[in-house]
């Protein structure tokens, strides 16, 4: 338990927090239903419902599009003095020597480094790749179950319901998808400036406390 610590302590956390959302997001979808003269629902009949479904969803492919455009960004994108830039000298690729590819694995490297086709490719991309398929899936999910409570909202308003397609082109979609994005997107910026000049002990994600502002690429 403590070699898998880190995932452990976020995966329960992840568990609690969502419970937590259920929980209020019930309660204020019930709200809304009273405030209608509605019948309200149950904890169960929440958590399979749309409103539930997309409010899960429009940040989980908010917090993967995050993490596909910053493993995919610094490759490429600098940031000096900030531990979660690379080194100025290291931008692009790299060589196969420093990624241990191709003749320069080594005998404990994953088995698909040490090839030289198409398997190679993949897998040095595999991390960025994943990301990008949880973010189209989890936008797929969004998109679905947003229409679909949209819809229900508008029958509860004697409004005719929309497509899927019309959907994912309104201002309730693009709303929901954006204001996350921006979000995530000034997250990184804050954290790989703040982290050139403030120190956190003990932490991968600071530089060492006595560390130069210069500095680049050092983890603590």
């Amino acid at each position: 338990m403590r070699s898998n610590s880190l995932t452990l302590g976020f995966g329960l956390a992840f568990l609690v927090v969502l419970a937590a959302q259920a929980v209020a997001g019930r309660a204020e979808f019930n709200e809304q239903l009273a405030i209608e003269g509605l019948q309200q629902v149950g904890l169960g009949d929440y958590l399979m419902s749309s409103d539930f479904a997309v409010d899960v969803t429009e940040n989980w492919q908010s917090e993967f599009l995050q993490f596909f455009l910053y493993i995919f960004g610094t490759v490429y994108l600098l940031q000096r003095g900030s531990p979660e830039s690379k080194e100025l000298h290291k931008a692009g690729t790299e060589s196969e020597r420093e990624q241990r590819v191709g003749d320069h694995a080594r005998a404990d490297s994953p088995r698909w480094a040490a090839t030289k086709d198409w398997r190679q490719a993949v897998y040095s991309r595999s991390l960025g790749l994943v990301m990008a398929g949880f973010f189209v899936l989890s936008w797929l999910a969004q998109s679905i179950s947003g229409a679909a409570a949209f819809n229900d909202l508008r029958l509860r308003q004697l409004q005719a319901p929309v497509t899927w397609l019309s959907y994912v082109g309104s201002a309730d979609f693009w709303n929901r998808s954006l204001q996350n994005w921006q979000s995530e997107l000034l997250a990184v910026a804050a954290m790989a400036i703040l982290s050139v000049y403030l120190r956190q002990r003990g932490s991968p994600e600071s530089k060492p406390v006595g560390a130069p502002h210069a500095a680049t690429g050092v983890e603590g």
